[in-house]
């Protein structure tokens, strides 16, 4: 009896591991099915395009030489980089739809082409961030280079952070170096590389022109860089970027307090005016500190938003505008 049970208990595990290996077989035969379907459809349906290069080019009023191959393939890159990085090229977009129509005015105010809005982009992304560097805000100013054009940068307040000054301070910057160079895409490039040290390399290879220029990887890409996010900017849906008004980021209804006199305490300064702290630094991100010496008396403008941001109207309750 005890080896009738014994072996009944033998054949069972036998029997159960039989049915757990038919089992296995079959699922791992299916999910091998499973793959090479999945893989067979992805074959079939995945695409990634070559893009167009045009016949013809212009920047900032210069023809771009794309006959020349060196030339072609550097754009090539660029324009392959950027349509295809469709994450950061749509944020570039959607920032755009904010930032361009303060830009903008300014660039035409004073007379520098409208091409030049794309080095905020290439820049900053239309974002007030800082380099290892220590450049920064959306024309990516170092200290030295915002005093020297007319920011203030201490402690409190640092105007590379404001979208207003600091664009009239790149556009004095475009003119200097295009009164050196006599031409803007040169002074564009110099923008990344310095006018002293762009100036050094076309002297040292006898040569007034970018595009005969060999420069530092960062500064031979830079130009490329701006021509290729114009290219894609202006024509969204030819690289495959479609969007509707309501998915771009508005420009903000504001109003303007002008402010002269020191501020101990933004937090008490925002509730003042009907918001909060947060909201008074992202719309004036210049302002550095929570509080405001101004010893001088200087009159400052502050953007207060007048729609998109809740106000407080007391201390117990909100309001949406």
């Amino acid at each position: 009896m005890k080896f009738i049970i014994i072996k009944a208990g033998v054949f069972g595990s036998l029997l159960i591991l039989g049915l757990l290996a038919f089992k296995y077989f079959t699922f791992s035969t299916e999910l091998e099915k499973e793959d090479n379907h999945y893989q067979k459809y992805v074959n079939q349906h995945y695409k990634v395009f070559a893009l167009e290069i045009p016949d013809s080019l212009l920047f900032l009023g210069e023809k771009v030489p794309l006959e020349m191959e060196d030339i072609k393939e550097r754009y090539d890159r660029e324009l392959l980089v950027n349509a295809y990085w469709q994450s950061q090229t749509l944020l570039f977009y959607k920032r755009a739809n904010k930032f361009f129509p303060i830009i903008e005015p300014i660039l035409k105010e004073n007379n520098v082409p409208d091409d030049l809005k794309y080095l905020a982009i290439a820049e900053s992304g239309l974002m007030n961030v800082v380099s290892p560097a220590g450049a920064a805000g959306y024309w990516q100013f170092l200290k030295k280079t915002g005093i020297e054009y007319d920011l203030e940068v201490n402690s409190e307040v640092d105007e590379r952070y404001n979208i207003e000054r600091s664009t009239q301070a790149f556009c004095k910057y475009m003119k200097d170096a295009h009164d050196h160079f006599g031409n803007w895409t040169l002074a564009a490039a110099s923008y990344n590389m310095g006018i002293a040290g762009l100036q050094k390399q076309i002297t040292r290879q006898n040569v007034s022109n970018y595009y005969d220029l060999l420069l530092n990887e960062e500064t031979g890409r830079y130009i490329f860089r701006l021509i290729s996010i114009r290219e894609i900017l202006t024509n969204p849906t030819k690289y495959g970027f479609y969007f509707r008004p309501q998915d771009l980021y508005p420009v903000i209804d504001y109003k303007v307090v002008e402010l002269n006199t020191p501020v101990k305490d933004f937090a008490l300064y925002a509730q003042e005016e009907g918001i909060n702290y947060k909201i008074l630094k992202v719309l004036n991100p210049w302002l550095r500190q929570d509080f405001l010496t101004n010893s001088s008396g200087k009159t400052y403008q502050i953007k207060i938003p007048t729609s998109g941001y809740y106000s407080i109207t007391s201390s117990d309750s909100l309001s949406y505008n």
